[in-house]
């Protein structure tokens, strides 16, 4: 653990240490993030923080991976480099939507040839091993989904940091009691760089993350997902990290952007709408209608983050065919609730106008 915490400290040095630098070039040369009708923020704001997570996490793993890990993790730093790369560009001059997946898809490509695969279903409905072209599809579908998942909660001061910590924080916790000391080292290499990037972008921010650190750090969830899928599934019953349910586990982890992802397109497509319209109907959106500050979604959703993580801890031995139902159920009710709450104040604002 010794490492993974000097790891930590050294991405977030780094990282520390170049954000600022970031700012002010980005100020001197109008590299900002305008407001406009869908944006929260109502000040011009720097929006190339990713890559002070980045060359945070980098530096980080670089320095203190021991060399036999070279071989594990050469693929997945080529296609966090493509996908670094890709939110650059995106974030200096917006790619079209078509352009800026092919450039995922590439990035994904090129992870399939690491040891990131999901080659099964964990006995999810019975389901066990899967053809190989059946594999790589559902590596790509969920890279990409989780990905864009992350990127799309990236809308308030200090959300997708601490969301994103939150989960870091669990695999690098998970892996490190799971002898994986490469993913525990990933793990908390991104936390550093992660911590650092948050003492300037909590509420009122002074820089915003980006499409750059959104898709790098939605990128590396989705990497240690799936590593965390695969190793779980395989360590012997008994084993104090093992749970039962592994998809669901997986799920609990990174709760918050996959529930808003789910929520915004049921939502669209309920009242007629493509699912790939933007809008206001993002769960922190929701709740800031409830008269809350930026600084309150980030922690109430954190919370939320955390407190799925502890029931799939109090549930580690139930299986996928119950937890997977129980999630569904309970983030149903959640949503259901706080659209309830969104509809009586609004109800009572109404009263009061009268």
């Amino acid at each position: 653990m010794a490492v993974n915490l000097i790891a930590c400290i050294t991405s977030f040095v780094i990282a520390f240490s170049v954000i600022p630098l970031i700012i002010k070039y980005s100020l001197r040369k109008n590299l900002l993030d305008i407001p406009g009708r869908r944006k929260i923020h109502k000040k011009v704001t720097p929006s190339l923080g990713g890559i002070g997570i980045f060359f945070g996490f980098v530096v980080g793993v670089f320095i203190w991976m021991d060399i036999a890990q070279w071989h594990e993790l050469r693929f997945i730093l080529a296609s966090a480099f493509i996908m670094f790369f890709v939110g650059v560009r995106d974030d200096l001059v917006p790619f079209r939507a078509l352009h800026k997946l092919a450039g995922q898809i590439i990035a994904v490509a090129v992870l399939i040839f690491s040891t990131i695969h999901i080659g099964s279903f964990y006995g999810f409905l019975g389901i066990h091993q899967i053809p190989l072209w059946a594999d790589y599809l559902v590596t790509l579908f969920v890279v990409i989904v989780i990905t864009n998942a992350f990127n799309l909660i990236d809308g308030l001061d200090g959300l997708a940091g601490s969301v994103g910590l939150c989960s870091f924080l669990a695999f690098g916790i998970w892996f490190y009691l799971a002898d994986n000391f490469t993913f525990s080292l990933i793990s908390f290499a991104m936390i550093g760089g992660i911590l650092a990037f948050l003492t300037f972008n909590w509420e009122p921010s002074k820089i915003f993350m980006g499409d750059t650190g959104a898709m790098v750090i939605g990128m590396m969830l989705s990497v240690l997902t799936i590593k965390f899928m695969g190793l779980n599934y395989d360590l012997p019953v008994g084993h104090p990290a093992k749970f039962a349910g592994t998809i669901s586990t997986a799920i609990c982890f990174i709760i918050v952007p996959l529930c808003d992802t789910l929520r915004i397109i049921v939502l669209r497509l309920y009242k007629g709408h493509s699912p790939f319209t933007p809008d206001k109907s993002h769960i922190h959106h929701a709740i800031m209608r409830l008269g809350m500050s930026h600084s309150s979604v980030t922690i109430i959703l954190s919370m939320v983050n955390l407190g799925y993580i502890g029931l799939a801890i109090l549930f580690k031995n139930f299986s996928d065919n119950y937890l997977v139902l129980g999630i569904i159920l309970l983030s149903t009710l959640l949503s259901v609730m706080l659209d309830q709450l969104i509809l009586r104040k609004l109800s009572s604002k109404a009263q009061e106008l009268k």
